[in-house]
């Protein structure tokens, strides 16, 4: 599933760069899913297994956010490390967005789905209007970057708070909810392959509807629930386990180069 361009490009701010992303390949989202799948275990790490809490928790992993943030922002072109680093790390922050406006605020799941939809929307509606494109084959240069990566945060905001939403209204169990977010995928990959669904429509659909599907992974590896299920492996575990696939993969793409952007894909979607 990829993200094409329907529009040239118009002039833009910030140095042009080489592409900041990994093209959209199955490493891409077989990578992404563990992403998610250690971001949500490793919140629950910190939070309960290190008894951080809640806010420190938030505190330490907005701190790594923002130096992880800087060290990518300061690259002109796409290194999997770096990259993947991020990933990780936004992938914590976004979840514990959703998770300090439920438990700390009081914010019902439904009002946080509500508002984290319209305020993605209005970031892809903004950067449309300012970029002409929402390709994520030319982020090349810096506003591209940092509507790229605001977008990045709140999918993984809309996709805590709507996954904890049907997990808890549906009361199903980890095994059911990995097979409904699973299947969901499996039908926007259906729509965009057979049925022409927009590319970009179809690859944020899928993107946001990976943050649930690792999460339910991770909770159905980490935790051992009579009602809910589970493989009782612990949240550390868990980690260590994805984190080392992570790694294992990002060095073989960090060595093969197989999901670097083509410089005529580039070109034909770079800023005048």
């Amino acid at each position: 599933m990829t993200s094409t361009s329907h529009a040239d490009a118009v002039p833009s701010l910030g140095r042009k760069m080489f592409n900041k992303v990994p093209e959209v390949t199955l490493f891409f989202w077989v990578i992404k899913i563990m992403c998610t799948t250690v971001g949500e275990t490793a919140a629950d790490y910190l939070n309960d297994n290190l008894g951080f809490g809640l806010t420190n928790t938030t505190y330490v992993t907005g701190a790594m956010l923002a130096v992880l943030l800087v060290a990518q922002f300061q690259l002109k072109r796409y290194v999997p490390l770096v990259y993947w680093s991020v990933v990780v790390v936004i992938s914590v922050f976004g979840t514990l967005i959703t998770d300090n406006l439920t438990d700390a605020k009081n914010v019902p799941l439904l009002t946080s789905t509500i508002v984290f939809s319209i305020i993605l929307a209005a970031v892809f509606a903004i950067w449309y209007a300012v970029e002409r494109t929402l390709s994520i084959h030319s982020i090349i240069t810096t506003r591209r970057e940092a509507f790229y990566w605001l977008a990045i945060l709140f999918t993984f905001a809309l996709g805590t708070a709507a996954g904890d939403l049907l997990a808890e209204k549906a009361d199903l169990g980890y095994a059911v909810s990995i097979a409904i977010f699973a299947g969901a995928i499996a039908v926007v990959t259906f729509a965009h392959y057979v049925l022409n669904l927009n590319a970009v429509l179809a690859f944020w659909m899928a993107y946001i509807l990976t943050r649930p599907l690792g999460a339910s992974i991770g909770d159905e590896m980490s935790q051992n629930s009579h009602k809910y299920g589970g493989l009782g492996l612990g949240t550390t575990g868990t980690s260590y386990i994805f984190l080392a696939c992570i790694l294992a993969l990002v060095a073989f793409l960090t060595v093969t180069k197989k999901d670097q952007t083509p410089p005529e894909r580039v070109a034909a979607d770079a800023p005048a």
